[in-house]
């Protein structure tokens, strides 16, 4: 099984259109560090964190032990970001899922294969885990409008 680390804005976006089980579809199991559990934790109401916390049987949440890389990233990454990083590269992870364009550019420097929700969805189009990608992204697309990111 692929070893996959997965930062909040595909948590968030997926649970928000309520296809989070993909990631256990196509994946079986992925990780996430603990600053993303607590970023989709921040709300009190999060129907993420609700929904991860359903999922917490193929949905592993890790602390990083490289305490000190932190510091390498923090000043132009979220600590979520930061973290999928450091345990990307603690875990000899096969893929990081995560959406900001510069954090990928960071994954992508440090040798990570990357790719986002939509590359997510457009995979479990192409194996027929869903019919249509369309309404599915129009509905991704309202929700994450609306849903502050840390």
């Amino acid at each position: 099984m692929r070893k996959v680390v997965v930062n909040s804005s595909p948590l968030i976006a997926l649970g928000g259109i309520a296809q989070l089980h993909l990631l256990r579809t196509l994946y079986g199991s992925v990780m996430i560090p603990d600053a993303v559990y607590r970023e989709i934790s921040a709300k009190p109401d999060s129907v993420c964190k609700k929904t991860v916390d359903e999922a917490r049987d193929w949905i592993q949440v890790y602390s990083i032990e490289n305490l000190l890389a932190k510091n390498m990233f923090q000043s132009r990454l979220h600590a979520g970001e930061v973290e999928v990083l450091i345990l990307a590269q603690e875990k000899a992870a096969d893929l990081v899922i995560m959406d900001d364009a510069l954090a990928k550019r960071h994954a992508r420097y440090l040798g990570m294969r990357v790719t986002g929700t939509l590359g997510v969805l457009m995979k479990a189009r192409r194996e027929n885990h869903i019919t249509a990608l369309r309404p599915l992204i129009r509905k991704m697309q309202r929700i994450m409008c609306t849903y502050p990111m840390p």
